[in-house]
């Protein structure tokens, strides 16, 4: 199958005389994760991750993504005849590299700019003009060869109310208006989907998990124009928009907009976010200027309605969780129970649970060999059968209307070996060093993330993934500037200091490729702590609350300080979901978070 697509996919090559053709995994508006009729990527290598860039030429096919999908690209290329670029490893060349090795000067290499951020598509024709390599980016050949592609998402919007939201959506726009005075811009461009359904409190499901809509923003002083699908709104919610300055014109009218645009103008936007192909169209004439969409910040730093909403969401989601781990150590061994079946139990509990929405993401739940593979996705046929023995991990997460949520167990469910008791605490031991961090402001993600690290990095070992993601507000599970990584991400940015209302995931891990895989995750939300001296203190405060398992703990590899951070967020576990859980619940409960 893949091998017949690639060769219509050269054979269209062949006659537009492109030399190698480079396939992304965004849609147009760069997302992390996209609609089914954006999985151009997938369509052609058969590769389901979230990350990665195919980039095929007349005899030779590659696929470059991160450390936490070479397990499973590698298995998936299988047959293909595609080579797995694992990027970051010695002697892997670059995307550029290899189409620098490949190509002659004067030959051509041609993508969709639709599907690249502006800075990337720039860097690229930079590099290769260099080689005499020219780009077109006005190819869309996945599209000419996709006989039944999927049509464009077109799902009903529905507005946030304020009691989620903690602010208007005029409040907002009033707020990105003054910075644009205050920068002296007549245009904000803002294509990320999640930034746009923040900024004017609409959510959709245009992205399975990702309550977001499919549409581009331009605000100016005098108002904003939403470019979208009109026939997903209600009238209610056109008119509530339209009181709030916010017209809707059809979702590709973007292009010609901007391609109109008044000479001597200038246009906010930032180049890691818009795509190539907008980009380019602003005429010569109008300055650009480059910036972080000042959207971003505000998003990520939580405000005090928001967090509140959080933590009830996340007694809601531990409820769920907690039951679901006796629910599975109650039944293991004693009736049939794969990863797939796990994942559809789970899923049952939160669903359980009051203004429920779904999930925040496809569930990971990878049994003993599997839990390795950091985002496995079990299917019919690469489903495992649970047995009372060794580990699962169970990475999921849910949306209610009060948040978001992210958690990872490992759960032990029989006898375990010494080594995976060893680094089962050690994992732990770095999760609750990192939760329980005191900085000075103005610390980043770097300068945290080796507390989660370094019982790993004592003993030569890591993870090769980063240790914390920000979290979106019933929105994008993956969200920035905020993280935890000892490095700069591929994009070259660094993560931004922590403030006060940002939501971060805390998940080291550690993987034994063929034997087992452990990650704990909670999510923590900053805050300020003491000041003195004239500097601020920041802290973090668990929001998850859920039992890490005991049962393959090794307390004698724990110091007395780590026991008692252990201690102390098991009693709070406990006063926290006791009280929803049914008696037999509440007495496994006790158990599970008893003092060691």
């Amino acid at each position: 199958m893949i091998q017949k697509r690639l060769a219509a996919l050269r054979s269209k090559m062949r006659e537009q005389n492109v030399d190698a053709y480079l396939v992304p995994t965004d849609d147009f508006h760069c997302s992390e994760y996209v609609g089914e009729y954006f999985k151009c990527r997938s369509y052609i290598t058969g590769f389901t991750g979230s990350a990665g860039t195919a980039v095929i030429t007349m005899d030779d096919a590659g696929l470059w993504t991160d450390g936490r999908y070479f397990l499973q690209a590698g298995d998936q290329l299988k047959g293909t005849g595609i080579t797995l670029q694992k990027m970051g490893e010695e002697g892997v060349p670059t995307i550029e590299e290899y189409v620098a090795d490949h190509l002659k000067s004067g030959q051509k290499i041609g993508f969709d700019g639709r599907t690249m951020t502006a800075k990337a598509g720039e860097e690229l024709e930079k590099n290769l003009a260099e080689k005499g390599i020219s780009i077109s980016c006005d190819m869309d050949f996945i599209g000419d060869i996709w006989t039944e592609r999927p049509f464009l998402s077109c799902e009903p919007v529905w507005s946030l109310d304020i009691a989620y939201a903690g602010k208007a959506r005029e409040e907002k726009l009033s707020d990105i208006q003054k910075e644009l005075e205050e920068k002296d811009a007549d245009y904000f461009l803002l294509t990320s989907l999640d930034d746009i359904a923040w900024l004017l409190n609409i959510r959709g499901n245009d992205i399975l998990c990702n309550p977001v809509v499919l549409s581009y923003f331009v605000l100016t002083k005098d108002g904003g124009i939403l470019f979208a699908q009109k026939e997903a709104f209600e009238e209610k919610l056109i008119a509530e928009l339209a009181s709030a300055g916010v017209t809707i014109q059809p979702y590709v009218q973007v292009y010609t907009y901007v391609k109109e645009l008044p000479q001597g103008k200038k246009v906010l936007m930032d180049p890691g976010s818009v795509n190539y192909t907008l980009k380019k169209s602003i005429p010569e004439g109008v300055e650009i200027l480059e910036e972080m969409n000042p959207t971003k910040l505000k998003k990520a730093c939580k405000n005090p309605v928001e967090v509140e909403n959080m933590k009830k969401a996340h007694i809601k989601d531990g409820c769920a969780v907690t039951k679901f781990m006796f629910w599975l150590k109650k039944n293991v061994g004693k009736t049939e129970i794969t990863e797939m079946s796990a994942a559809n139990k789970l899923e049952e509990f939160r669903e359980q649970q009051e203004n429920y929405l779904g999930p925040s993401f496809a569930p990971i739940m990878g049994y003993a060999a599997h839990g390795a593979i950091v985002h496995y996705s079990a299917t019919e046929e690469t489903k495992a059968s649970l047995k009372p023995c060794g580990l699962v991990l169970a990475d999921t997460g849910g949306q209610y209307l009060e948040g978001t949520t992210d958690i990872t167990r490992t759960i032990s469910l029989g006898v375990t070996t010494r080594k995976e008791r060893e680094y089962f605490t050690r994992v732990l031991r770095g999760n609750l060093a990192l939760a329980s961090a005191k900085f000075i402001y103005g610390c980043t993600g770097m300068n945290l993330d080796y507390l989660a690290r370094g019982p790993l990095w004592e003993v030569g070992e890591d993870y090769n993934h980063g240790t914390g993601h920000g979290v979106g507000y019933l929105l994008n599970v993956h969200e920035g500037p905020n993280r935890f990584h000892w490095k700069a991400s591929a994009a070259g940015e660094y993560p931004a200091v922590f403030e006060e209302g940002m939501i971060t995931s805390d998940e080291p891990g550690y993987y034994a490729e063929g034997e087992f895989g452990i990650r704990h995750e909670n999510l923590i939300v900053c805050k300020k702590a003491e000041q003195k001296d004239g500097k601020q203190f920041m802290e973090f405060e668990p929001l998850t609350l859920v039992p890490f398992d005991l049962d393959a703990v090794l307390p004698e590899e724990m110091s007395d300080r780590e026991r008692k951070l252990l201690n102390q967020y098991h009693k709070n576990v406990y006063e926290k979901i006791s009280p929803y859980l049914d008696e037999e619940e509440r007495e496994w409960l006790e158990t599970a978070t008893r003092e060691i």
